[in-house]
């Protein structure tokens, strides 16, 4: 058995060429090997009873030599991809399961039956180019540039990777060509394997974004370090999930989800503080800041697509007003375009951004800052403080939240970001309670996050009317004022339903 440690980079064409030159300047010596054509098909039963045990069955011919590989369950990291795989010669036209060492599969798993109905789910053909280099520490490090493409139902898609795989030695040399190799532009991380896509693309799946930031899956009795751990993977693999929508169909409601995934990690920092100290995660949370800021227009031009809708409500009103229609449109021509976003995902702060958090979460970074008091809080079943967590939010929530005050329009838009931050607590250990109580607790509290949100709308419209010497301006406003006060009014009636709720943890 062999466990794969490599990491995955997608590239355009323009980077290729650039790829040898690049070994060469970080290696100590470079072995380059000769080019080979491999065919590879992808093996499972009809009811896809391999892709369920996240199992992969390959069978691959190069000239005259076959083999069959199985690829069992492993770890994605960021773009760190971690699993067992064992390799055997292919006798025959077709794979065979039995000829595998039987302690190798996951218990209860029925390998007859399942060898039985395997058949061809979609083929992945492509030129392979390796370099083995050796580092200056002595590490060897095998790279690899495919070019090809997927093939599943008469549907084609593109490979263009790059892998780079540690065959003796240490993580550490890794990451480093990794970090040399990320100062090309037009190269980044890549999260979804080749199976994954041709699975996607047989199963007429296409990848498509979250409608919601989710909950963390957390193993029941998992220790305070194991939820840090799951939380920030899933914040990882979130951003980058997205990152990858996007590329396939520009959407601002993509890149909010990528927004999204960025803050959930950051919540997480916060909320594992007793483990997490300040220090470990300073350079990260200053990156996580610049990333944000490159798209802190996200959230506007949502509010300007969505009430410049047809389809929406206020669009007549709007747009009864052209001066108003002109400042929106001139607001539009100014956002980045959808070419500037692909070279943000690009770009080499942002890759290294993703690739040192990979590092932080693979090298438990955490832990160097680590006294007594940190181990014994790791080591502690989440679910014992859990409580404590929530708790606390729930109390900085209520102190802004007083039983016989009615709040105001300014009110509720100070109190985004306590709420934001008492929910996302919920995302990330929610799993640990009951769905229904969980549901039923949280729904009016997004209701009103959701309200907050159009306020933050009509507000942003407002701000666009005033100082406008304009009557049909100044209606508009008066219209806006109005329904903001609305808003208000049916916010405040789900605050009297919300704050008498019992708390899902409790």
């Amino acid at each position: 058995m062999d466990t794969e440690i490599e990491l995955k980079f997608l590239l355009s064409d323009n980077e290729v060429p650039l790829i040898p030159g690049l070994i060469t300047q970080f290696a100590k010596t470079v072995k380059n090997q000769p080019a080979r054509n491999l065919k590879n098909a992808y093996y499972d039963t009809p009811n896809r009873e391999l892709r369920a045990l996240d199992i992969g069955l390959r069978t691959r011919c190069c000239d005259s030599d076959c083999e069959q590989t199985i690829k069992l369950a492993g770890e994605v990291v960021g773009g760190l991809h971690q699993r067992p795989e064992y390799n055997l010669p292919l006798n025959s036209v077709r794979p065979d399961l039995l000829a595998f060492d039987p302690i190798i599969w996951p218990h209860g798993m029925q390998v007859g039956s399942i060898n039985e109905n395997l058949f061809p789910i979609f083929s992945t053909n492509f030129i392979r180019r390796t370099w083995l280099i050796e580092t200056e520490q002595g590490s060897k490090i095998e790279v690899v540039l495919d070019k090809g493409e997927v093939v599943a139902q008469g549907q084609v898609e593109p490979i263009s990777e790059l892998e780079i795989e540690l065959v003796e030695g240490t993580r550490h040399d890794l990451f480093l060509l990794a970090d040399h190799l990320i100062n090309l532009s037009g190269l980044r991380l890549g999260l979804y394997s080749k199976a994954a896509r041709g699975y996607r693309l047989a199963d007429n799946k296409p990848l498509e974004p979250n409608k919601f930031i989710g909950f963390v899956p957390l193993q029941p009795g998992a220790t305070q370090e194991q939820a840090l751990v799951a939380s920030i993977n899933y914040g990882i693999q979130f951003v980058q999930k997205h990152e990858q929508c996007y590329f396939n169909k520009p959407s601002l409601k993509t890149l909010k989800r990528i927004i999204d995934g960025v803050t959930l990690i950051r919540h997480t920092f916060r909320l594992f503080s007793d483990i997490v100290d300040k220090e470990t995660t300073e350079q990260l949370r200053g990156e996580f800041k610049w990333l944000l800021d490159e798209l802190v227009w996200v959230e506007n031009a949502i509010y300007l697509k969505t009430y410049t809708s047809k389809r929406h409500a206020y669009y007549k009103k709007i747009n009864s007003a052209p001066e108003l229609s002109q400042v929106i449109s001139d607001l539009k021509d100014v956002q980045p375009t959808a070419t500037d976003i692909e070279d943000l995902f690009h770009c080499a702060r942002y890759n290294r951004l993703i690739l040192t958090l990979t590092r932080w979460l693979v090298d438990r970074e955490w832990r160097q800052h680590w006294d007594q008091k940190a181990l014994n809080a790791a080591e502690q079943p989440v679910h014992e403080v859990a409580k404590g967590f929530f708790d606390k939010d729930w109390q900085d929530l209520r102190a802004l939240l007083p039983k016989n005050k009615a709040l105001t329009k300014t009110d509720y838009l100070r109190l985004r970001h306590q709420l934001e931050n008492t929910l996302l607590s919920g995302n990330c250990l929610g799993k640990l309670y009951d769905k229904e109580l969980r549901q039923e607790f949280r729904t009016p509290w997004i209701d009103i996050v959701y309200g907050i949100y159009e306020l933050d709308t009509l507000s942003y419209l407002m701000q666009l009317c005033r100082g406008q010497d304009s009557e049909a301006l100044r209606d508009i406003q008066t219209w806006l004022e109005k329904k903001a006060d609305f808003l208000v009014s049916a916010m405040e009636q789900s605050r009297d339903v919300s704050v008498n709720g019992l708390p899902y943890w409790r």
